[in-house]
């Protein structure tokens, strides 16, 4: 990959990365070291990455980046009694979307990821296999439950709009 071509890499991919990781851990701070480590990764890796393979790896690097993250905030616990409120605020135009947010909020970090990958970044389940690890059966599978929750939680007559 050139220089040009990675450039071209960061100016494509830059925002998908961030929303995809900022969903997950709904952290905006976060979210900007993840994607910046995810890049300075693939700028090491350019020689051996193919232009036209570079979303793919960008999508893995952070995806397995932000399990990393995860797993090392669940490691330390703070003694203080500090709590950080940083929220990602969103405009409330509708109960809906709200419902929807709520819904996703409930479910585990490999279920959120695969329903980000597949139903916001679009991509195949062969694609998300290759991001996360996972074969396609595993993929459907896990995104089938994943959708069963959120219907589940969706469809509550309290949640009805």
């Amino acid at each position: 990959m050139t220089e040009k071509e990675y450039n071209d890499c960061v100016t494509q991919y830059a925002d998908n990365v961030y929303r995809f990781i900022v969903k997950n851990l709904r952290n905006e701070e976060d979210a900007k070291d993840v994607v910046q480590t995810s890049f300075e990764k693939l700028w090491i890796n350019r020689k051996t990455v193919e232009y036209v393979k570079s979303k793919s790896f960008l999508f893995t690097v952070a995806y397995h980046q932000m399990i990393d993250h995860i797993r090392k905030t669940k490691r330390i616990s703070l003694q203080e009694n500090f709590v950080e409120t940083t929220k990602i605020e969103y405009p409330e135009n509708s109960s809906a979307k709200r419902i929807l947010q709520e819904a996703v909020n409930r479910l585990n970090e490999t279920q959120k990821s695969l329903i980000m990958l597949k139903d916001y970044e679009g991509y195949s389940y062969q694609e998300i296999g290759e991001i996360t690890g996972l074969n396609a059966s595993q993929v459907k599978v896990y995104l089938h439950r994943a959708r069963l929750v959120l219907r589940e939680y969706i469809v509550r007559p309290e949640n009805i709009v």
